[in-house]
């Protein structure tokens, strides 16, 4: 067992049945001409997010924690992409336009990629998911059960969105959540603050929250203790 320092108070976890989700961290949320930038979002406001992403996977990776990767995409015929979410709003270019990084939002394209920061390594399960929320219409929950997860460190983009929404998830499901602020990152700043508030209002009623430098220096500890 470590214990983190967080929000509202410290948190006890035992490496041993935690996992780290990273949520969403791909090209065409993070670069210039993917499906943020269609939506009028400054893309480089998340660029913030990705050193404490990438200290926080190493140091997952060296606890030998299970590391669980998201991406939000749809398939290249957009059945599992409801007409309500592709007409919603008035982006310059809709999921499943041609990019400059390939059909927007579509799995299998270079938008659809993980940064290269953050690339997964060989053997991490990468969930593609078509919502929000990690959960919904994947395999998250049995990958998780396989380890017998009890604990999630959840990073990633955007905070008050798809972060968020799995977080709540996972909270019905039983799960207790650690989100890393730091490594996490919006295209609104108010957003993101807001976001990690609710998250532990009330006692936590959604789960922690720390920041990277805390929650790896626990992993460092429990890794030598």
């Amino acid at each position: 067992m470590v214990t983190v320092d967080a929000e509202p108070g410290p948190l006890a976890i035992d490496l041993a049945t935690t996992a780290l989700v990273i949520i969403d961290m791909q090209r065409d949320f993070l670069e210039p001409g993917g499906f943020g930038e269609s939506l009028g979002n400054d893309v480089s406001l998340l660029a913030a997010a990705v050193p404490p992403a990438r200290a926080l996977l190493a140091a997952a990776r060296r606890a030998g924690l299970l590391v669980v990767h998201t991406r939000e995409g749809h398939r290249p015929d957009l059945s599992d992409a409801p007409a309500a979410k592709i007409a919603r709003g008035t982006p310059s270019a809709r999921i499943g336009a041609p990019g400059p990084m390939g059909r927007i939002l579509i799995r299998g394209e270079p938008g659809h990629d993980i940064v290269a920061d953050l690339a997964p390594a060989p053997g991490e399960p990468v969930v593609d998911k078509p919502g929000k929320g990690a959960f919904y219409a994947t395999d998250l929950a049995e990958i998780l059960a396989a380890r017998s997860v009890a604990t999630l460190l959840v990073c990633g983009v955007t905070t008050e969105v798809c972060v968020h929404t799995t977080v709540r998830e996972a909270n019905d499901r039983g799960y207790r959540c650690l989100v890393v602020s730091d490594a996490c990152g919006s295209y609104i700043p108010a957003f993101h603050a807001a976001g990690l508030a609710m998250i532990v209002a009330q006692g936590s009623i959604f789960g922690w929250v720390s920041d990277s430098h805390r929650v790896v220096a626990a992993i460092a500890a429990g890794r030598t203790a």
